[in-house]
């Protein structure tokens, strides 16, 4: 959301969100009412909500909504004379043209009631509904102007003509040409020399689920950046994630929390950021799920942690401990990366301390595949090996795309994740050092992701998504149509049901990319983990059906439980078939890489992107070396705020 001077001049954001704002209309006091879009680590569909902010962008907050999931509310205006609003709630992600059910607002129930909202139409194909009083209101709907009451009355006031219809017009935006009282003008606080905002939390321990927290238990709060992609593709998360976070997450420090559990800090402006509590073993005990954000010179207060926002300041004798102080300044953690990259930051401590037992070769310590388990690095379709596993044995916590908003304490984040417990000496001796269990807790508390640049996206799978299609298939190529042959014969006898194989590299077998249950059994045969594409031999596709004999694990059983080699040798015919629809594969991969893979380059629309912000030259070479890690950090530098002068 922007503003500018009444001649178009002087054009500057007063929102930091790195999605967007939708349809902001001013209240009579003054403030800006409108629908946020956001995806801190909950669901991409049910957090749409409303919020107002004053004109100059201070004193941002929740409107109605952001605590319980549900639907997108957007096109929200005053009702005359009243605190109300009138609002549309378009189902799911919302429709096209805004379509949805009219829903009235009253904010007087605070906003997390549901008895605020009250849904007046009964069919949802209106649109940008006006409030002449609270039972009078005019909406567009469809091909028609309506003019209708809480009572469901409702008569036309205007129709498209039969040539308009039949040209596919229709009506919106419906306003009566008629005066009324000018709004509140609030003038603008915001101090344009200061480089800072600040932040003021009088007591983490109030709030909702931090009862059973004991105080003194919280010593820190990390501060997190949500960082802005530069350009999108997709609809879901891939890259990124597998059915996690939708962005990357920067680490910008921490900051104290005094023993009283307030705290007073500087922040840069204009920021996306979110906090985490922390313990004293740097563990997050709670977790925000919605950003916030402070205009330059801006102080932003929170009662507490999670609080009901209908709740007043604790009463309290004199000032709290943080404001005896000036603000602190955000303390970086210099020795662990701000962005993390799973293959760069993560797989190393797998390699040092997992991958002889749970890799795909037999070594002193153990292995091969002990437990069923793989943390190699090799690559599948889209992700690692080791990723797709830590993301599917939640050995990790974060909040898997779900419609939740508050946790308990230490249930989400590095606290609730399971590798800490296979690292700490109780299994088989494996132990982690504290730089490595910090690297770990870090990139959990930043969203776990995969690649650490922006850069990956659009490219690098075997089966990748564009427009939440499936592009870069295999289905069409002669070795899959081959291999996916031999499977029908020889292997869909036993793999039935739950167990059905993919019968090609980008074969998803029906298993929602964007929210699927981590505990769905057709996971564990999953493309993602039984095609090797940077060992192609050693794929699991191919190593569980070869008998011991000829280098295989021989996993496959007889309906009596014993062991059975459908390929008894790789000689055999089928087995060099389904061998060589992986190492087609394989190679494809190698032509396009990953932005792990040497030779690496960002697809041309990441680097058209990065042209037209100004981030390189128009005149780039296509065929210039270019390092994506540092094109991200300079487009994210770009946004921030500085001081004029």
């Amino acid at each position: 959301m922007h503003r500018c001077d009444r001649n178009g001049d002087n054009i500057r954001p007063i929102s930091a969100n790195i999605e967007h704002d939708n349809t902001p209309w001013p209240l009579p006091d003054g403030r800006v009412l409108y629908q946020r879009w956001e995806y801190i680590d909950r669901s991409q569909v049910d957090y749409h909500h409303l919020w107002t902010s004053r004109p100059d962008g201070t004193q941002q907050m929740v409107f109605y909504g952001n605590m319980h999931p549900s639907t997108l509310m957007i096109d929200a205006k005053p009702i005359p004379q009243s605190d109300a609003v009138v609002s549309i709630f378009s189902p799911g992600h919302g429709r096209r043209e805004h379509d949805g059910f009219i829903t009235l607002v009253d904010p007087r129930y605070g906003p997390d009631d549901p008895r605020a909202a009250r849904q007046i139409t009964k069919s949802p194909d209106y649109r940008d509904p006006w409030a002449f009083s609270d039972d009078l209101f005019m909406a567009a709907r469809g091909t028609r102007l309506v003019l209708l009451d809480t009572a469901g009355h409702e008569v036309d006031l205007y129709r498209l003509s039969r040539d308009e219809v039949q040209r596919g017009l229709q009506c919106h935006e419906p306003r009566p040409l008629a005066p009324h009282p000018r709004e509140k003008v609030l003038p603008d606080i915001v101090d344009f020399s200061n480089d800072v905002g600040y932040f003021y939390l009088a007591d983490v321990y109030h709030g909702r689920a931090m009862r059973e927290v004991p105080r003194g238990t919280i010593k820190k709060l990390l501060v997190i950046e949500s960082l802005p992609k530069p350009i999108n593709y997709t609809g879901g998360m891939d890259p990124l994630t597998y059915g996690g976070s939708f962005t990357l997450e920067r680490v910008l420090g921490t900051v104290p929390v005094a023993d009283d559990g307030s705290a007073y800090f500087e922040a840069p402006p204009l920021r996306s950021l979110f906090f985490v509590a922390l313990d004293a073993n740097d563990m997050a005990v709670k977790r925000m799920r919605s950003f916030t954000t402070v205009q330059p010179g801006e102080t932003v207060g929170c009662v507490g942690c999670h609080e009901p926002r209908s709740n007043a300041p604790l009463a309290r004798f004199g000032a709290t401990q943080a404001l005896l102080s000036t603000p602190r300044k955000i303390e970086p953690i210099d020795d662990c990366p701000d962005v993390f990259d799973f293959p760069r930051d993560i797989q190393p401590i797998l390699d040092r301390h997992c991958v002889d037992c749970h890799g795909y070769e037999k070594t002193d310590r153990g292995g091969p595949y002990a437990g069923k388990v793989l943390l190699a690095g090799d690559h599948g379709p889209m992700f690692s090996h080791a990723y797709f596993t830590m993301t599917v044995r939640q050995l990790f916590s974060d909040n898997r795309n779900r419609a939740r908003s508050n946790d308990r304490p230490y249930e989400l984040g590095s606290a609730a994740s399971a590798i800490f417990k296979y690292i700490d000496g109780s299994h088989y001796g494996v132990t982690a050092d504290a730089h490595e269990k910090k690297m770990l807790r870090l990139w959990i508390d930043t969203g776990a992701p995969y690649p650490g640049t922006y850069a990956a996206l659009g490219n690098g799978s075997i089966g990748g998504y564009f427009q939440n299609t499936l592009v870069e298939t295999d289905f069409d190529w002669p070795t899959t149509k081959a291999g996916a042959d031999v499977m029908r014969r020889r292997c869909d006898g036993c793999h039935t049901g739950t167990g059905v194989l993919p019968h090609a590299v980008s074969d998803e077998r029906n298993v929602s990319f964007w929210r699927f249950d981590v505990n769905d059994p057709r996971l564990a045969l999953s493309r993602h983990i039984v095609f090797n594409l940077s060992r192609p031999d050693k794929s699991l596709v191919l190593l569980a059906p070869l008998g011991r004999d000829a280098g295989g694990w021989e996993l496959c059983r007889k309906p009596d439980g014993s062991p059975h080699a459908e390929f008894a040798s790789t000689d055999d015919r089928d087995y060099e078939a389904l061998r060589q629809m992986v190492h087609a594969a394989a190679r494809r991969l190698m032509e396009i890489k990953r932005f792990d893979m040497p030779g690496f380059r960002p697809p041309e629309p990441y680097l058209r992107e990065m042209k037209r912000y100004g981030i390189l030259p128009e005149d780039f070479p296509s065929d210039s070396p270019v390092d994506p890690y540092r094109l991200d950090r300079r487009y994210w530098e770009s946004l921030w705020y500085r001081p004029p002068g």
